[in-house]
C-alpha cells in the first residue's frame, strides 16, 4: 500500500509521516508540485534518516541521491517528453514509478518501471471534478503488461479497497482517503487492515 503526500501543507504533516512509517507504510510519494527546492530540501531534512529509502521523488529528482533516497516517479507528460532518452529512467535509482491513464498507456511502458499508477478508478477525493471517464475495471481486463506492477489510484477509500484488488490491480494508493480524514493514521490503519487480510 502507498501513501501520496497531500500537494499542500497539512497541520503536523511530519510528525504524521513518521507515524505512518512506524505502522509499516512502505513508500510515502512526496509530491509537492509548488515547492523550490530549498522548500523540498527543507522538507526532506525533516524526515527521519531511518525513512528516507522509503521515499519516492516526484520533483527535484536530482536531490534524491544527496539525501540516500532510491525511488523516482516520472508523471505522464515527463514520461513521454523523455522517451527517447531511457538513460533518464535507470540512474542512479533503483526503482522508477510512473502515471498512467489508459491501459493502453499502462501496456505500452517498458520496463524501465517497477509500477505504474493507473487512474482515476473512482472519483477522486482530492481532486474537485475528477472521474473515471472509462471503467478501469473493465479496461485492466486487457492488461498485457506484467512487469510492471499496476497501482489503483483515485478515489480509494476503506469501503471499496477489497473490490478494487480483487478487481485486478496489484496494489493501492491512498491520497485524500488519508489526508481528508480528521485521523490519518488511524485512516491509515484501518485500510492497512482490509488490504493485508486481502493478501493473505
Amino acid at each position: 500500500m502507498i501513501v501520496i503526500s497531500n500537494p499542500f501543507a497539512v497541520a503536523d504533516e511530519i510528525r504524521i509521516i513518521h507515524s505512518l512509517f512506524e505502522e509499516g507504510l512502505s513508500l510515502l510519494h512526496i509530491r509537492k508540485p509548488d515547492f523550490s527546492e530549498l522548500e523540498m530540501t527543507q522538507f526532506i531534512h525533516q524526515i527521519k534518516l531511518e525513512f528516507r529509502t522509503n521515499l519516492v521523488l516526484h520533483n527535484h529528482h536530482h536531490l534524491a541521491e544527496d539525501f540516500g533516497i532510491n525511488h523516482l516517479h516520472f508523471s505522464e507528460k515527463e514520461r513521454k517528453s523523455n522517451f527517447d532518452h531511457p538513460a533518464r529512467f535507470s540512474r542512479p535509482c533503483r526503482y522508477n514509478s510512473t502515471s498512467t491513464h489508459s491501459i493502453e498507456d499502462f501496456n505500452s511502458l517498458e520496463g524501465n518501471f517497477q509500477y505504474a499508477f493507473l487512474s482515476p478508478v473512482f472519483k477522486s477525493i482530492s481532486k474537485e471534478n475528477y472521474h473515471p471517464k472509462k471503467d478501469l475495471f473493465e479496461e485492466i481486463k486487457s492488461r498485457t503488461n506484467h512487469k510492471t506492477k499496476v497501482v489503483a489510484l483515485g478515489g480509494i477509500t476503506l469501503e471499496n479497497i477489497s473490490e478494487t484488488l480483487e478487481k485486478g490491480f496489484d496494489d493501492i494508493a491512498l491520497l485524500g482517503s488519508i489526508w481528508n480524514n480528521t485521523n490519518p493514521l488511524n485512516q491509515f490503519k484501518l485500510c492497512q487492515q482490509i488490504a493485508q487480510s486481502y493478501s493473505l
